[in-house]
């Protein structure tokens, strides 16, 4: 049975503040290195990209999957997606939602962008803003493509997203209206993790999808959150059946980071520096200590605010998950720099990668014993550690990515 390691949700270079080498070339050869067997091609809404993919892209026969046009052998697949804005008024408040869109075919991309030209200039930005409510946009795209798949996009996140503190609702209903019986699926965005959303009871139909939202090919970004799959056949149905029923023989699990190294998974002010978890913040009615603005609500505390169970709840038949986080800053990390691309990091990663293959294999099952061999006991020791969940990670706050801590263990430079 074909095992398929997937990140559906990423952008182009049309995209704002995206890498502008990004290409499918590069999304492919990268994409590998990582351990990624199918990627989302991002974007299709924008003319140019779209008009990229159907130059760069040709399709595996009677699947509606990709691969690069001349290369039937290629390790990675593509699957047709891309995201919206839609920006509407609901209940006298502007709300900004997010909504990732699969599609089955390059052809089903066109309807869909013929569906939703009315609403908004989608040459204007790769993630394009439409004025329209959620319900209608997906009744028009559903209208267009019968097949096409609508997920909210990273759900937790203050901005532009279902459940954001500051432009989402508190119930899926209230955003989709009639079309919400069509929504299966939720993104659970970098700063949340499943056990997070098994808090909330209302959740427990919809399926949990991870994916990274990747604005550039660069492997600290790119795969750093997929989905695994177990499939008897890759397909475009295939996989977003096994989604759709949650099917946890072929929906095996999602790869996470840690929620805590997520952008915006405590309650803080970067300006000033100021974070805290949700009970704090809470208890100073959400105001900075320092400077006494409004705080930038994180998703812990937005959670906190809707959960109906405790912390630790799991529901039966839930699909499992797996915490890792990316090698490059990892190996930065016990070097003691910041930056995952200095010249250091890259030769430790790239003897790991001609070791083991890809990435995730090297996270995920090098035996331990190869890995002190390869890579010396402290980053071995790291990846266990990761891999036995047992890292601690200084959580992320206001727009400032958390930071994870090995403690004892360092590279020398």
């Amino acid at each position: 049975m074909p095992r398929v390691i997937a990140d559906l949700h990423i952008h182009s270079p049309y995209s704002r503040a995206t890498s502008p080498r990004i290409t499918v070339e590069a999304l492919a050869k990268w994409g590998a290195v990582k351990g990624l067997t199918l990627i989302g091609t991002g974007d299709f809404t924008h003319p140019r990209w779209l008009e990229t993919l159907r130059e760069a892209l040709e399709e595996v026969p009677g699947t509606g999957l990709y691969v690069p046009k001349g290369r039937p052998d290629s390790k990675v697949w593509f699957m047709v997606t891309g995201e919206i804005s839609t920006v509407f008024e609901w209940e006298g408040r502007t709300r900004k939602i997010h909504h990732l869109l699969l599609t089955p075919s390059l052809e089903d991309a066109v309807l869909v962008d013929e569906a939703l030209s009315s609403y908004g200039d989608l040459e204007a930005d790769g993630r394009p803003t439409l004025n329209a409510p959620a319900p209608e946009v997906v009744e028009r795209i559903l209208e267009a493509s019968p097949q096409t798949v609508v997920i909210p996009a990273h759900i937790w996140t203050p901005w532009f997203s279902l459940f954001g503190a500051r432009s989402g609702f508190d119930r899926l209903e209230d955003c989709y209206g009639d079309m919400s019986q069509r929504i299966f699926a939720l993104e659970t965005g970098l700063s949340s993790d499943p056990p997070m959303n098994w808090r909330l009871s209302a959740l427990d139909r919809y399926a949990l999808i991870s994916n990274s939202d990747s604005h550039s090919f660069w492997p600290w970004r790119l795969g750093r959150e997929a989905n695994i799959f177990d499939l008897r056949r890759v397909t475009y149905q295939e996989i977003v059946d096994a989604i759709r029923e949650k099917d946890p023989r072929r929906f095996r699990a999602t790869i996470e980071v840690n929620p805590a190294y997520g952008k915006y998974h405590w309650t803080g002010h970067r300006n000033c520096g100021v974070s805290m978890p949700p009970e704090e913040a809470m208890r100073r009615g959400g105001l900075c200590p320092k400077c006494g603005k409004p705080l930038t609500k994180g998703v812990d505390q937005r959670v906190e605010e809707l959960a109906d169970r405790p912390r630790g709840y799991r529901p039966k038949d839930a699909v499992d998950y797996v915490h890792l986080l990316p090698l490059h800053e990892v190996i930065a990390t016990l070097l003691g720099t910041s930056s995952p691309t200095v010249k250091q990091v890259w030769e430790i990663y790239n003897r790991l990668i001609h070791s083991f293959g890809n990435e995730l294999r090297v996270l995920l099952s090098a035996p331990y014993q190869r890995l002190v061999k390869e890579a010396g006991r402290a980053l071995a020791q790291a990846i266990l550690d990761i891999r036995l969940d047992r890292v601690k990670v200084v959580p992320g706050y206001d727009g400032v990515y958390g930071r994870p801590i090995f403690r004892g263990l360092t590279l020398s430079p």
